[in-house]
């Protein structure tokens, strides 16, 4: 018997039939649904109003649910090390009961630690955008992926936003408590001071090569331009060659500075936590899913009393 190779087309062929027939039996589903509403209603309808019921208790204003977010800076660990580290976070496993950040996860006031990879689009070493669809590759050379900057998240109620400054210090001071990132961050302290005298040597370098040429002829070139028959100090052609060079380092310089204040431990954070001000599910997302829930589930009461005779032979047998 001769065996069909299966082209591109047939193979488009056949989804197309297997989506047809997916959809149609959503259909079939869906029509059955929507008749025993009709022949059911007494029973469908007080079910989606019980649901109702629970969507508005469950939707109180104290009740919903909200995003805290903030962008933490390692100042040493890698983000392998730390994710080793937030891993126990986000799974709620291998955490010692005596941390206050483990107190106030069984207490059930914070849930949902995420992490998100920061990007930098103008390579430049700020953050511009935050990849929270994760759809950043590591190998995309124009949206880099930067390796000392991470978004932190987790989720509050609202009758908990009290709790998000004891939150933040919770989480730090275990997140700082880690040996391996504590090993980093020494090293990485200690490069990173000799970075910054670095720079600023490199900065003093650069300045004195005006210095001597604008002491002594300084005031000569302003006298000139004053009376139209020269040029400015900015204007000199061997003062433009480098002074690119300079802003470019002073830049550097601020840059580095900047780390430098911030390295105070292992992981810090660039602003405190913040609350997002839109809920995770609005109130109206709440009663169309509860909704939708009560319908469902009453319409399998409907199909149970429609098919009561048979499951009740079913059972005699």
């Amino acid at each position: 018997m001769e065996q069909h190779e299966m082209n591109f087309w047939d193979l488009c062929v056949a989804i197309a039939r297997a989506i047809g027939r997916a959809c149609a039996a959503a259909w079939d589903v869906v029509a059955r649904m929507i008749r025993l509403t009709w022949r059911y209603w007494w029973t469908v309808l007080p079910v989606m109003a019980l649901a109702i019921g629970a969507a508005i208790y469950y939707s109180r204003p104290d009740n919903i649910c909200y995003r805290v977010n903030a962008i933490a800076f390692l100042n040493g660990p890698s983000v392998q090390q730390f994710e080793q580290k937030y891993n126990a976070l986000q799974t709620g496993y291998l955490m010692d009961g005596n941390e206050r950040i483990a107190q106030l996860l069984n207490n059930s006031k914070v849930e949902a630690f995420t992490s998100y990879r920061v990007v930098d689009c103008m390579h430049d070493g700020t953050a511009d955008l935050i990849d929270f669809k994760r759809k950043s590759s590591p190998t995309d050379t124009l949206r880099l992926l930067m390796d000392d900057r991470l978004c932190l998240q987790f989720r509050l109620r609202a009758y908990c936003l009290g709790t998000v400054a004891e939150v933040e210090n919770a989480l730090l001071e275990w997140l700082n408590a880690d040996e391996a990132m504590q090993q980093s961050y020494a090293v990485y302290l200690e490069n990173l001071k000799d970075q910054v005298a670095f720079d600023h040597k490199q900065a003093v370098k650069l300045d004195s090569l005006t210095s001597a040429y604008y002491y002594n002829a300084g005031t000569t070139c302003m006298a000139q331009d004053r009376n139209g028959t020269g040029v400015n100090f900015y204007g000199d052609r061997r003062i433009r060659l480098f002074l690119n060079d300079i802003y470019r380092q002073q830049k550097h310089v601020q840059l580095s500075d900047y780390r430098l204040q911030l390295a105070t431990a292992p992981v810090t954070l660039e602003n405190h936590f913040t609350v997002d001000p839109k809920p995770v599910h609005s109130r109206t997302q709440i009663m169309l899913i509860f909704c939708l829930l009560g319908w469902i589930a009453g319409c399998v009461i409907a199909q149970i009393i429609d098919k009561r005779k048979a499951i009740y032979a079913w059972l005699k047998q």
